[in-house]
Formats: C-alpha cells, sequence, structure tokens
C-alpha cells in the first residue's frame, strides 16, 4: 500500500489543472463541495456520488462495553457515526489496483 495522503490541496490542485480555473477559484469551489457534503450529513441526509459510493449517517444506541485489559463493564453512550459504502464500480477498481 502507499503512503501518500490525497489532501484537499492535491484536489484543488487537480481542479487547477483539469478545468483550469485559478488556484484560488480551485480551492474555494473544492471547499464549498466540501461543506455542502458535510452540512448534508450533519442535517442526516445520505450523500450518494454516483460510481463513488453513499456517505450516511447511523444513530448507535447505548450499550454495555468492556475493557479489554481490564475485563471491566463500561457504559457506552448513544451516539452518531459517519458509515461509507463504496460503489461496486469503486470495488471493482480498488480491487483491480491491488492485482497490480
Amino acid at each position: 500500500m502507499g503512503d501518500k495522503t490525497l489532501t484537499r490541496m492535491d484536489l484543488s490542485e487537480a481542479v487547477f489543472h483539469e478545468v483550469g480555473l485559478s488556484r484560488n477559484d480551485s480551492a474555494q469551489l473544492v471547499e464549498s463541495v466540501l461543506n455542502h457534503i458535510s452540512d448534508a450529513l450533519v442535517r442526516g441526509e445520505q450523500v450518494k456520488i454516483s460510481s463513488f459510493g453513499t456517505f450516511s449517517v447511523r444513530e448507535k444506541s447505548a450499550r454495555v462495553g468492556r475493557n479489554p485489559k481490564t475485563g471491566q463493564e463500561v457504559p457506552i453512550q448513544p451516539r452518531r457515526v459517519l458509515t461509507f459504502r463504496p460503489s461496486h464500480l469503486m470495488k471493482d477498481r480498488v480491487a483491480a489496483g491491488n492485482r497490480s
């Protein structure tokens, strides 16, 4: 596996080169898209990106967990968690990358 991480700056550079917007406009566009996605998730909406995957928020109820070190039971509070389900196309693309 590669140890490279794709950053916001990398995304805005890609928009700069692919679309031809200025670097500043490219960065603003990337920020705007990410803000729209974040805002929708905060509202509890699903975000589906065709051929990529679906982001959604799950409500997890309270439960009793166990500290693996001590074995002591610990209450876990109810919470909201972010989940991602990749599309079949994305799964296939990632799997094909493993064969190289």
